[in-house]
């Protein structure tokens, strides 16, 4: 393989160390219900997660575009600044995971790529359409995770509350397992398809290909590095999500997973990419408040809330300055 330089090598290796880290401190995210709720044992669900990540992560390739070639302009971005921009996207993610709070890495990448290129070639370096879609993806994230979570809560209220117990329960653990299934496939549609948008970015950068394009073989690269990601399970996001924030029954975990699945589902296909931290963060607010608000605990949400407001100006500024000096050498 001539066209694997040594710079080449470790830009593409910093790429996939950073979605190993989006697969072990985003995609708990996904399973964080369904384990907290006992409907799965934390092995079981690490293994669905693992699986379904896994083939979600090579079931399309609209958001990779948006993100490989729609934010930044690619000429712009040497190997020198996207190993840069890596390295501080994994530090970033490390040190949120080791807190145990979930920040988006989705967000960390946009900001990272944002900095590096701003440092490489101004304002003019950003994509007016790419970013519009991000502010999209921002408000579904937000908005719709939490209201479709919160209306079919009420729903489930009212149906739920004329069922047996026992059957209710019974019903609802397994629809459970059905939505976080689907939420897995969803995180590796969206997450997933990020960095292979940024190797293939990188493979152009470095000379390996004439024009921004995704083989099969970076989109197995990349999916089978976040599903490695996944399996190391990310136990302290999971219970900040699952069990620190809300309390949270069978029914809610299924009210939450399908809304945020769905939500995410509709921005991959229109290639928007998203944060799957916030979508399912708020869909678990919004069934929260469908039976009460003070389920919620307001501490913890105002700890990840601030972890989330930080990580767009830290991640942005940590590449802005590494790219300065990684484009003096």
């Amino acid at each position: 393989m001539e066209w694997l330089t040594p710079a080449l090598a470790i830009a593409l290796f910093m790429v996939l160390a950073a979605e190993f880290v989006n697969g072990w401190t985003d995609a708990p995210n996904a399973i964080a219900t369904v384990v907290s709720t006992g409907v799965m044992s934390p092995r079981a669900a690490i293994v669905m997660a693992v699986v379904l990540n896994t083939i979600g992560a090579m079931a399309g390739t609209a958001v990779a575009a948006t993100v490989g070639k729609g934010i930044v302009v690619p000429s712009v971005l040497t190997l020198a600044t996207i190993t840069s921009t890596m390295i501080a996207i994994v530090a970033w993610g490390t040190l949120a995971a080791k807190v145990g709070i979930p920040v988006s890495k989705s967000h960390a990448l946009l900001a990272g790529l944002a900095g590096a290129g701003l440092a490489g070639g101004g304002w003019d370096a950003l994509l007016l359409d790419g970013w519009t879609k991000v502010g999209i993806g921002l408000v579904c994230s937000l908005v719709l995770g939490a209201l479709g979570s919160w209306i079919l809560g009420m729903i489930i209220i009212r149906i739920g509350g004329h069922m047996r117990p026992t059957r209710a329960k019974r019903t609802f653990d397994r629809l459970q397992i059905v939505s976080a299934a689907a939420m897995a496939f969803n995180h590796g549609l969206n997450d997933g398809q990020k960095f292979m948008g940024v190797f293939a970015m990188t493979m152009l950068a470095g000379g390996a290909t004439k024009a921004f394009e995704i083989p099969f073989w970076v989109m197995l690269v990349c999916a089978l590095t976040m599903g490695l990601g996944t399996s190391f399970g990310g136990w302290r996001i999971i219970e900040t999500v699952g069990l620190k924030m809300a309390r949270i029954k069978s029914w809610q975990g299924f009210a939450a997973s399908t809304s945020a699945s769905l939500t995410i589902f509709g921005a991959s296909w229109f290639g928007i990419p998203l944060s799957t931290t916030h979508t399912i963060t708020s869909a678990i607010v919004g069934v929260g408040a469908a039976r009460r608000l003070t389920e919620v605990k307001l501490g913890v949400l105002k700890r990840i809330l601030l972890a989330w407001c930080a990580t767009f100006p830290c991640c942005a500024a940590l590449a802005y300055v590494a790219a300065l000096f990684a484009n003096r050498l």
